[in-house]
Order: C-alpha cells, then structure tokens, then sequence
C-alpha cells in the first residue's frame, strides 16, 4: 500500500484499524473543506462497524474517537457536542483496555477534547484535566510528534508561549512514522505555523 492511500473497504465492511488511520489523513490534510464533513461522516459509519467487530481493539476505539472528533470540528456548533461525548467515552473506553496503545494516542487525544471542547454549562471542557491528560500522554511517547503538538497547542491557548515553542520545536523535530507520511507532514505543517505566531509574540 501506498503511504498515505488508504485501502478502500467494500460497502458495509469494517475497515481496519490501518485503513482508518490512512483515510483520516487522507480526509484531514488532502481533502477541500467543502468535502471533508461528507467524507469524516462516512468514515465515522466505517470506523463504527469497526469498532463493534473490535470492541476490545483500543486502537479501534481511539480512531473512533479520533474520527468523531474529527467530524465535531468540521460541523461545529451545539450539533458537534454529541459527538464529541462519544469520542470522549471512546478514548475512556481504550485507556481500560491498554492505556500505552497507539503510543499514549487515547491521552493525548482526550486531553486536545478537555481544552478544545467549551467548558461548563455547554460542555465538558476542563484546563486541568487537559493538562493532566496530554501529561500522560507525553510520558507515553516523549519524543512523538501528536503529544508534543497537542501539549503545545494547549500550552499556547493558555499563553505559555515558552513553553509553546519548545513543544512545537520538539513536535517538529519528531522521529517520522513508519506508514504516516501524510499525518505528520500535515502535523508537521500546523506546528511549523503555529510556532511562528507563538514566536512572534515572544519577541514582542
């Protein structure tokens, strides 16, 4: 398989867990705007029947959950909160099975929800919980380009802009992943912009 192509599955067959993480990035960094909704929901479809195939697989339960978020982001709005109650429980659900999967991926992953999503009374969204979810998942994969971008992401919304820097600077420089040429060249891309907004307001 080509890096980055995802294996199309036939109509009403679980996916692998490859596959799905192969069409997200394909969906996430290569698809217009326009199309990405249409196209993250039928993936959600896809990533569901996986799941119920796998129901122990955590890694099938974290994209899930990377998908349904996904899908949050691209509708926004109240109609997005559902959505990203499931993944939530989806990524709590994979932490149960193996909390060290898809290298901490289930942490970091509920830890973007907790800084990203509203907080009370329109959603769950909670800083300290953040911080403390994207902790574990960096102590899971320290080097890794997802942790090191999300923690820097969150550090940034909190505007530690040192601390910003170094997490993007290291998210960067992450080890690339075998088979993900297309996710971390698109991470690669947030991180190399967002570093140069959080260093324009160091220097000033």
């Amino acid at each position: 398989m080509l890096v980055g192509i995802a294996c199309a599955a036939e109509p009403g067959t679980p996916m692998t867990v490859a596959q799905l993480r192969d069409r997200w990035a394909q969906i996430n960094y290569q698809t217009s705007k326009p199309q990405r909704q249409t196209a993250f929901e039928a993936l959600a479809s896809q990533a569901a029947k996986t799941r119920q195939t796998e129901p122990r697989d955590a890694g099938a339960l974290i994209w899930e959950g990377i998908v349904l978020s996904s899908l949050a982001g691209e509708k926004g709005g109240m109609g997005a909160l559902s959505l990203v109650k499931q993944a939530r429980a989806d990524f709590e659900a994979a932490l149960k099975i193996d909390p060290n999967a898809l290298q901490g991926a289930a942490y970091t992953s509920l830890g973007a929800l907790y800084y990203q999503v509203p907080g009370w009374p329109l959603g769950f969204g909670n800083d300290d919980t953040a911080a403390a979810m994207l902790r574990k998942g960096l102590a899971v994969d320290p080097n890794g380009i997802d942790a090191n971008y999300f923690y820097g992401d969150f550090l940034r919304d909190q505007k530690n802009w040192q601390g910003a820097q170094a997490a993007f600077e290291k998210a960067i420089a992450a080890p690339p992943r075998p088979g993900r040429g297309v996710a971390d060249a698109g991470r690669r891309a947030e991180a190399t912009a967002k570093l140069k907004e959080v260093r324009g307001h160091l220097a000033k």
